[in-house]
């Protein structure tokens, strides 16, 4: 079986790959009855002469390949029809900007596996961006209390080459005195948190952080039973809130009350409460006034995400009386970081963590008869143009009803 790594071809340009060099060359000896080829590209964090160094073949037509793997969306135009592909469509949810794409897919009997679809029989990601997403976040949201405040000046993480340097400019900085609250516990929010750790603040229990004042910056990790809560005051179950949150509401603000720098690493379902209002952030007490959205819910469960930022424009203010957008060091304001891309800023990383797991958990599915279903539950459309049973859900949304 053929595989071979694809040209990013969206815009703006996305530098990350699924796999580095250094991992395609782990991946071929760990599996030689597999065949990989690269796509030439002018624009990918490893050059192409990094992959043919190591002996793999570097072409602008990979169209006799079997698996074409990328990471973002494949324009409609440069799709190959009968083949599988690897990246994130960004079509489960019925995105309306992709249901073209899905309809070209079964139009031309595409195998479309997305990368987020990848999952345990729990339902459980097992490949993803999401600790890159947490690390840059957390960087970013600390670079603009920096330049709001004028106390240090970080450098944007697209500029440093790697974590290493990332961990490296932290170190020339002094945090002052804050409270951070962290909310999640997956990937994006341990990611947040490693940065945390690195400055050395302080975490403390969510009893003490709701009650005390400290005398050094220190943060809390909250989970959602922690800020929401069951409406008829009985005790809450988490798993049962997954299913179904209708039955829950907001307890948010005793944490608003006593927070300085908000970092949103949590998953945010359909129908759960939203963390606090606009209307909630009016009130006297709130006293959060920098957030690093790495969520990034527009117009959802944080109130002052009204829209995502770009890695030009990391920082916007929003100012809680008027409802409205304002310069990011507006007096009064939240300042916000919502920049929906993060693992952009932190290329080779995130490509080099991204293809170990996709190593470890996808590549072995296509020689062991795919014996843990990975490869069954990821899969979106057929060789045959249509839909896989677990995702005829998107029927309306392809045929425009929905």
């Amino acid at each position: 079986m053929k595989f071979a790594i694809i040209k990013e071809r969206k815009n703006p340009p996305d530098r990350r790959v699924v796999f580095s060099p250094e991992t395609l060359a782990k991946a071929r000896e760990k599996f030689p009855e597999a065949e990989f080829v690269v796509e030439s590209s002018d624009i990918r964090v490893f050059p192409d002469e990094a992959y043919a160094k190591l002996g793999f073949t570097v072409t602008d037509d990979v169209s006799d390949a079997d698996v074409m793997i990328g990471v973002k969306e494949v324009p409609v135009e440069n799709l190959i029809p009968n083949k599988k592909y690897f990246y994130f469509s960004h079509t489960i949810k019925k995105q309306p900007y992709n249901r073209k794409l899905l309809k070209a897919m079964l139009e031309r009997n595409i195998e479309m596996y997305d990368h987020e679809t990848i999952v345990k029989q729990s339902g459980a990601r097992l490949i993803g961006f999401g600790r890159y997403a947490g690390l840059v976040g957390a960087y970013n949201g600390f670079r603009a209390l920096g330049l709001r405040d004028g106390l240090f000046n970080l450098p944007k993480v697209e500029t440093l080459a790697d974590l290493e340097e990332v961990k490296a400019e932290l170190d020339k900085i002094t945090i002052p005195n804050i409270k951070i609250l962290l909310t999640g516990t997956g990937k994006v929010a341990y990611g947040a948190k490693e940065i945390l750790d690195h400055l050395g603040i302080k975490q403390v229990s969510d009893a003490l952080y709701l009650t005390s004042d400290f005398t050094e910056p220190v943060y809390v990790m909250a989970d959602v039973m922690e800020y929401a809560k069951r409406k008829d005051g009985k005790v809450g179950d988490k798993y049962k809130f997954y299913k179904d949150p209708t039955g829950y509401e907001s307890n948010f603000m005793p944490y608003a009350k006593q927070t300085d720098y908000f970092i949103a690493g949590h998953f945010y379902g359909n129908n759960a409460p939203y963390l606090f209002t606009r209307e909630d952030a009016k009130h006297p007490d709130f006293r959060i006034n920098l957030v690093a959205d790495v969520s990034c819910d527009i117009d959802g469960p944080v109130a002052s995400t009204i829209r995502p930022s770009t890695i030009a424009e990391p920082f916007y203010g929003y100012n809680p009386q008027t409802e409205q957008e304002v310069a990011f060091d507006y007096k009064d304001a939240i300042t916000v970081m919502a920049v929906d891309n993060l693992p952009c800023e932190l290329p080779k990383d995130a490509s080099e963590g991204f293809g170990e797991t996709f190593v470890e958990h996808v590549i072995p599915a296509f020689f062991n008869n795919d014996e843990r279903g990975v490869l069954k539950r990821a899969k979106i459309t057929t060789a045959d143009g249509k839909l896989t049973d677990r995702f005829k859900y998107l029927q309306d949304y392809v045929d425009g009803k929905d």
